[in-house]
């Protein structure tokens, strides 16, 4: 797939992820179509047109990428959606992961 097809595909899936939920690289790059492309959802979500809640993408372990990716805002723009975060830091995925293929969205039905 070429990068405008992917990265607009990253993007929809990335636009679907509500409020006080996240989603992982890896997790973005499976319901793409490629669970091994995880740093194209990076590339592509380092420049994402207006209005796709990048904030919501962490790494698959919870951990939040570099504070220089949002110059610190990350973890507070989290917290204000009921984000919940360990003590280490990392978000909780156990109670915060996006599940659409468990019908928490319609992102199936989007496709």
């Amino acid at each position: 797939m070429d990068n405008t097809g992917a990265f607009s595909r990253i993007f929809a899936i990335a636009a679907a992820i509500p409020p006080g939920r996240v989603a992982s690289y890896g997790q973005i790059a499976a319901l793409a179509g490629n669970p091994r492309l995880a740093r194209r959802v990076g590339q592509a979500l380092s420049r994402p047109p207006a209005g796709i809640p990048c904030h919501r993408v962490v790494k698959k372990d919870g951990a939040l990428p570099p504070e220089h990716v949002f110059s610190g805002l990350q973890r507070p723009m989290l917290e204000a959606e009921g984000v919940r975060f360990l003590p280490d830091g990392r978000v909780d995925m156990e109670r915060c992961r996006w599940r659409p293929e468990e019908g928490e969205d319609t992102w199936t039905q989007k496709k």
